[in-house]
């Protein structure tokens, strides 16, 4: 595979990631998404305005701190890719932008989302991780996604 179809691969592989089902294991942020963020690089800035609190997190660890309490707490997280993902990769460096899908199920209710996420890769010894994540979220009318995830 050449870059560009590495990092399709990565990002579709990744909005998988957030996946849960009920009686899944707890969601380990480090566990799931160790193979795709950069947890050493100084460089890291990653943001999700579906972030009650619209923090930017300057490491994964860190932003993993974020999520780890919200998917713990769900019952389950089911996604689909709705455009893309488009890449341009040259010289170490790529940029990934993808929209999905999700239902959220959490004891309180459901939450249907839209979100545009775009990525900035480099290249590793390791491979190809996340140092720049930037997500923005809509969400979307109760029900508008009923009939587009299988088993949600």
């Amino acid at each position: 595979m050449n870059d560009q179809q590495v990092i399709e691969d990565l990002h579709t592989r990744w909005v998988f990631g957030w996946d849960r089902r009920e009686g899944d294991e707890p969601f380990g942020f480090a566990r799931t998404f160790g193979e795709f963020y950069d947890f050493s690089s100084p460089e890291v800035r990653l943001y999700d305005d579906f972030d009650p609190e619209r923090r930017v997190s300057t490491t994964a660890t860190g932003y993993g701190a974020i999520w780890e309490p919200v998917f713990r707490g769900v019952v389950s997280a089911w996604h689909v890719v709705d455009d893309g993902p488009h890449v341009i990769a040259a010289d170490g460096l790529a940029a990934s932008t993808l929209r999905f899908l999700a239902r959220i199920v959490a004891p309180g209710g459901v939450t249907d989302i839209r979100t545009t996420t775009s990525l900035v890769w480099h290249r590793t010894a390791a491979g190809w991780r996340i140092v720049r994540e930037h997500n923005s979220t809509e969400v979307l009318q109760p029900g508008e996604l009923d009939g587009r995830f299988d088993g949600a």
